[in-house]
């Protein structure tokens, strides 16, 4: 009993200093972004002598030069959409594969997983030059467009779907149900923690995103948060530590409130996974 105690303090020890190592530099940029011009080039203690909201003012206030409330817009739409598009065509596309006799399904599905491991770079100019010859370079269309095909997404949903029982499918079916009404009403509340994970997988990484919308815009009032923050660092505020941090901030937070409020659904999901 002893033993386990000790054993269980050892790990809750290490947990602890692994997670402050991890958290520390979110929370030198969170009191970084509260420093004044002054105290952030020239101090480097971790609290700030004088707390002032000066940085994010010039980012907000009504004399900003940062279109910082544009850039988080544009990466609502871009994300929100984006996120809905790969969940319905992935859902759908999934589906057919697991459930449908289609015609030359295993090709299909082989497709799948060979797209799997080719690299995003390979199609990056590819695209980028069809978008061009379309005129939608600075447009919402490439930014949210391009996830449209997401593999990884049809090939988690699939996965899940080859061990769900079809006892439900078949009772619905003898009941009358269209192929619709069965993926709306008896397939889609059991796959729900796999489409919530997908659905925060694929916000975040279209939150994320950098070198595609930094491709495809180049107009201010196009770019999303990643692009306009990482362009804020590099030019002139680069000597304004305090500012860049209070970018930076303001471009973290909203992904990581989605994270914190989806994380019960990753629990679900692997729940889920394991006894199903």
């Amino acid at each position: 009993m002893k033993k386990s105690l000790k054993k269980n303090v050892f790990i809750l020890v290490i947990a602890t200093v692994l997670a402050i190592i991890f958290l520390l530099p979110l929370i030198f940029m969170l009191f970084t972004s509260f420093k004044a011009l002054s105290e952030a080039m020239s101090s480097s203690a971790l609290l700030p002598k004088q707390w002032t909201l000066e940085n994010y003012s010039s980012i907000f206030g009504i004399a900003a030069d940062v279109p910082v409330i544009r850039w988080l817009m544009n990466t609502g739409i871009v994300t929100i959409a984006g996120t809905a598009l790969v969940v319905f065509v992935d859902v759908l596309a999934a589906y057919a594969l697991a459930r449908l006799n289609l015609p030359g399904k295993k090709i299909f599905f082989t497709m799948v997983v060979a797209a799997l491991t080719i690299p995003g770079i390979v199609t990056l100019f590819p695209m980028f030059y069809i978008f061009r010859e379309l005129n939608l370079i600075n447009t919402f269309a490439p930014l949210i467009l391009i996830y449209s095909a997401n593999t990884m997404g049809v090939f988690l949903v699939y996965s899940f779907l080859k061990g769900f029982p079809k006892d439900l499918e078949e009772a619905a079916v003898i009941d009358g149900a269209s192929l619709w009404q069965i993926l709306r009403f008896v397939i889609f509340p059991a796959i729900r923690p796999v489409v919530a994970t997908l659905a925060v997988l694929t916000f975040l990484t279209i939150y994320n995103d950098f070198l595609w919308p930094s491709v495809v815009t180049s107009a201010d009032e196009m770019k999303t948060v990643t692009v306009g923050v990482a362009n804020l660092v590099q030019g002139a505020n680069f000597v304004n530590p305090g500012r860049m941090m209070a970018a930076t901030v303001v471009a973290t937070l909203p992904a990581l409130i989605i994270f914190v409020a989806a994380n019960r659904y990753f629990v679900r999901s692997v729940i889920s996974s394991g006894i199903k």
